[in-house]
């Protein structure tokens, strides 16, 4: 059987943050794509492409949760989306994964680097996604 490899995914309303596990062990930051907001078509076929591309055996989604464990507004357009990619893409595994403070702890590593605001706001939905599948990963699922 072939190693199973990741994409990790940020899904923003403007942005999809997006990281890659070729290996299975660690993750790293592959890109932010930036899309017009509700034109869901347009990150949609970057995660295809990237998936066909990359050989991606599962999808590590961030599942936006409030703080009490119920599922937030963004919840919902997260599960709309990945309906979307299951439509194009059948045969993905889909795994969602609690994201809360994903986008705190990004912001706190980039502070911690002394990268300036404009920096960070150009990579934190990136390192967002890492961190998502750095988690996953790190509970040893795979």
């Amino acid at each position: 059987m072939s190693k199973r490899r990741f994409l990790g995914l940020d899904v923003g309303t403007v942005t999809l943050g997006i990281a890659i596990s070729r290996t299975g062990i660690i993750a790293s930051g592959l890109e932010e794509f930036r899309y017009p907001q509700g034109e869901w078509h347009i990150p949609l076929q970057e995660v295809v492409r990237l998936v066909k591309l990359e050989g991606i055996t599962s999808l590590v989604i961030g599942l936006p949760l409030n703080m009490d464990g119920s599922e937030s507004v963004m919840s919902k357009t997260v599960r709309e989306f990945v309906k979307m990619i299951k439509d194009e893409l059948p045969e993905i595994e889909i795994i969602f994964e609690d994201e809360r403070n994903s986008t705190e702890n990004a912001t706190s590593l980039l502070l911690e680097g002394d990268l300036s605001r404009k920096k960070r706001k150009k990579v934190i939905d990136k390192v967002a996604a890492q961190l998502i599948l750095d988690q996953y990963l790190e509970r040893g699922n795979n």
